[in-house]
């Protein structure tokens, strides 16, 4: 019996401020994928995450999440934006942090339980940040913030992780061993990650969407020349060499030397 989708995009068009966006996209996301979207700044990458967590709304078509229009399931899902968490100065631990993901919404006061301070606990255990607990969030490295986030997300025990550009404060160590918190988490959660560099793609993806208005979906860990031209407009040489793959732009036809 085949697979429900986990993310079932049909016919999605939006657009801002009259201008196009993303324009007929078809994809499925099916459990146990772990998903990159790449694709150049402005090409709709972020738009399209948003419009699968129903953050937006599309123009015409539709999204499904687990069988449901987003809404319906947010509780289900883990969402780790861009640039998420206080300002660096601000004085929150990284328990806290992670404690914020036990919100429900809503108004009035909140008192966290002890059920909610033990799924914190094991969230931080998880990504080896228990040690951390009471570092104050501004202190750590882009690395080992982007791993609270990521915990604040696991606390609702997600069935689905969607991260908009993780790596975009991490240097290559933490990139690498960010990956490797992935490839272990993917092993109960279907993850969807955004990046607009597809240098800092790991090994660990396992299918490969592209979008620059349209969807290119590519189901292997690799990415393909057509793909490349298509959102990058030059050609470019992808070359894997250990945990990261390396980007080479060859000459231009017809251009000439400065």
């Amino acid at each position: 019996m085949k697979q429900s989708p986990d993310i079932e995009v049909r016919d999605l068009w939006f657009s801002f401020n009259g201008n196009p966006v993303l324009e007929g996209v078809n994809l499925e996301i099916y459990p146990g994928d772990f998903m990159a979207i790449i694709g150049p700044n402005g090409g709709g990458k972020t738009t399209l995450l948003k419009l699968m967590i129903g953050l937006l709304k599309p123009d015409r078509g539709s999204v499904r999440l687990l069988g449901h229009p987003p809404r319906e399931v947010a509780q289900r899902i883990g969402y780790v934006p861009q640039e998420l968490g206080p300002d660096k100065g601000f004085p929150i631990s990284v328990f806290d942090v992670v404690l914020m993901g036990r919100l429900k919404g809503g108004g009035g006061r909140w008192r966290f339980s002890k059920a909610d301070q033990t799924l914190a606990r094991e969230a931080l255990e998880r990504i080896d940040m228990w040690a951390y607990r009471n570092v104050r969030i501004g202190e750590l490295s882009g690395g080992q913030r982007q791993r609270v986030f990521v915990a604040r997300a696991l606390v609702a025990e997600p069935e689905l992780l969607l991260l908009d550009e993780p790596m975009a404060s991490v240097d290559q160590k933490g990139q690498t061993d960010f990956y490797a918190l992935l490839k272990d988490l993917n092993e109960t959660v279907t993850i969807v990650l955004v990046s607009h560099d597809p240098m800092v793609l790991s090994s660990h993806i396992k299918s490969v969407a592209c979008v620059s208005k349209q969807v290119y979906f590519h189901n292997a860990p690799e990415i393909t020349q057509e793909m490349i031209k298509m959102a990058y407009h030059c050609p470019v040489e992808l070359i894997s060499h250990g945990p990261l793959p390396h980007r080479v732009l060859p000459d231009h036809p017809g251009e000439e030397d400065d």
